[in-house]
């Protein structure tokens, strides 16, 4: 799986205590936006650990709101071999809310 500049690959990376996300163009081998449960703006939202589905909510909504300013509307969803459950449903699905489509 792999994006091009017309359609990036949003990639999503879970640890045990935070959730990450990114939107990387393949072709040039460079990020475009990312958002995490460690950036200041999600973490002061959140009221525990990154986490949880609440900082994964956070973070789709984050990386969504990045992703319309920097131009950026349709994605494909890489979700890193993690099932599609949980944390990682959470950020997509928020992300999709907020205006990203995939």
């Amino acid at each position: 799986m792999s994006g091009s500049r017309l359609r990036p690959r949003l990639n999503v990376f879970r640890s045990l205590n935070h959730i990450y996300a990114q939107i990387v163009d393949d072709t040039t081998g460079e990020t475009i936006v990312a958002a995490s449960s460690c950036d200041k703006e999600v973490r002061g939202a959140l009221k525990k650990n990154g986490g949880n589905v609440a900082a994964a909510k956070s973070v789709g909504q984050a990386l969504a709101a990045r992703a319309k300013t920097a131009g950026i509307a349709r994605v494909v969803f890489d979700r890193g071999g993690y099932a599609y459950h949980g944390r990682v449903k959470a950020l997509a699905e928020t992300a999709r809310q907020a205006g990203l489509e995939f």
